[in-house]
């Protein structure tokens, strides 16, 4: 017994001698991590200060009139958005979202939609270079109910010869009754802008998105009462929805309602078709 007891003691001391070598060792790693709530909101804080402080140079370089887009986004964008355009802008980047100087010779046109339309943006800009001055609303505009509260700011002063609009995939919960009328008055205020109207049907839900499988019912149902507000409304119609659909496979991404590069790029080139046969019927 008391050999074990030995051992025993032995066996603790090498521990405690291990744990007094070893704790610096990984205290010294850990210096640099957050070790409570505190100091990584603190982190969070002095990061978004100084990226703050970075585009507020950035913006002070630039004509009165970028500066007072830029001051809309700052309002518009919201905290998930706001931080990745700024650190977009300081590092250079091309994105949706950026200032349009306009071209007075040609015709301005504006987008409305979700993450799924600000992917086409570039495309859509690219496509109808020198034929229009493709402009985006300054947010990612969500569902109808955010529609209904945000229009005005997204229409802005401007005026527009063809608007490109849709709202599907926030509304996918929406009561289909509530959908329908939303649709009903956002319509009408476009309509008073004079812009000639077009709707995007929603591009679709996959089956085994994280969301099931009644997500993908649910979209395609808002999709039939899209279709039927703007048969009733007089508003043309890019059917989206089914103009992908054939290329899903090699285009949406697993599992998602998002789209890798060459998709954002077919569903660019299929709304820039669709707004310049607009723009030559008009």
């Amino acid at each position: 017994m008391s050999t074990q007891i030995q051992h025993l003691r032995l066996y603790l001391l090498f521990c405690v001698c291990t744990s007094c070598i070893v704790s610096p060792i990984w205290g010294n790693d850990k210096k640099s991590e957050p070790t409570n709530a505190r100091e990584a909101a603190t982190k969070k804080a002095k990061q978004t200060a100084e990226l703050n402080k970075k585009f507020a140079a950035w913006k002070i370089t630039l004509s009165p009139e970028q500066q007072a887009w830029e001051t809309v986004l700052e309002e518009n964008l919201g905290s998930f958005y706001l931080p990745i355009y700024k650190k977009q802008k300081l590092a250079g980047r091309v994105t949706a979202w950026d200032y349009v100087a306009d071209d007075p010779q040609l015709p301005r046109i504006l987008l409305i939609g979700d993450s799924v339309s600000r992917g086409y943006t570039l495309a859509v800009r690219k496509a109808l270079a020198g034929k229009a001055n493709v402009h985006r609303a300054p947010a990612n505009c969500g569902p109808t109910a955010t529609g209904l509260k945000k229009l005005d700011v997204w229409l802005g002063k401007g005026n527009w010869d063809v608007i490109h609009f849709n709202f599907g995939i926030h509304d996918r919960r929406t009561p289909p009754a509530d959908y329908e009328s939303r649709l009903e008055t956002i319509v009408e205020r476009l309509k008073k802008t004079g812009a000639k109207l077009i709707w995007a049907s929603s591009t679709p839900i996959p089956a085994d998105w994280k969301e099931g499988p009644a997500m993908k019912m649910a979209l395609e149902e808002k999709n039939a009462i899209a279709a039927r507000v703007m048969k009733k409304q007089g508003v043309e119609i890019d059917d989206l929805f089914t103009f992908i659909t054939p290329h899903l496979s090699e285009t949406q991404n697993p599992k998602d309602v998002h789209f890798n590069s060459k998709g954002y790029d077919l569903l660019g080139k299929q709304v820039a078709k669709q707004i310049a046969a607009s723009l030559t019927s008009k």
